[in-house]
């Protein structure tokens, strides 16, 4: 994955994704905390360098905290020193997808759950190898799954 294949899926369409899931605003807010709400379904930002995951080591995968869809992998993490937990690529290319945002006088790349269109950040071409990219999620539109191995 590169930033040449995220532009043309903004332009061309996103992958289809593995699955959907959808429910109505009033079963999202049954199943969220406030917080997670407005983040994940009315695309709001948190403090940086105030999320749970922001600093997170332990091995697992990262998942949609909408839908459980897993998203990230604990081993493409780095810091980005951000504010928000970063990764290089999403563990599979149609688990998230991309749309312009031009909000707040910017213009960037919005990433969003493929399967139930959680808000989850942004992705931006400044990153390290070998993708060069940096997904930067909000911590609370994700959720750690530990790896059974690391939670025995």
């Amino acid at each position: 994955m590169n930033w040449q294949q995220i532009e043309k899926f903004v332009r061309e369409g996103n992958p289809d994704p593995p699955r959907r899931i959808e429910r109505t605003d009033h079963e999202w807010r049954e199943l969220l905390t406030n917080e997670e709400y407005r983040i994940t379904r009315q695309h709001g930002t948190e403090q940086p360098f105030s999320g749970e995951y922001c600093e997170a080591h332990k091995p697992g995968l990262y998942a949609c905290v909408c839908c459980g869809t897993e998203l990230f992998d604990s081993t493409q993490k780095f810091e980005s020193r951000s504010g928000w937990p970063s990764f290089t690529e999403p563990v599979k290319e149609n688990v998230v997808s991309y749309k312009e945002d031009r909000s707040h006088g910017m213009h960037r790349i919005e990433i969003l759950c493929n399967v139930c269109d959680a808000h989850l950040g942004h992705v931006f071409p400044d990153g390290p190898k070998p993708t060069g990219l940096r997904f930067c999620v909000n911590s609370k539109s994700l959720k750690l799954v530990e790896s059974a191995n690391e939670a025995e």
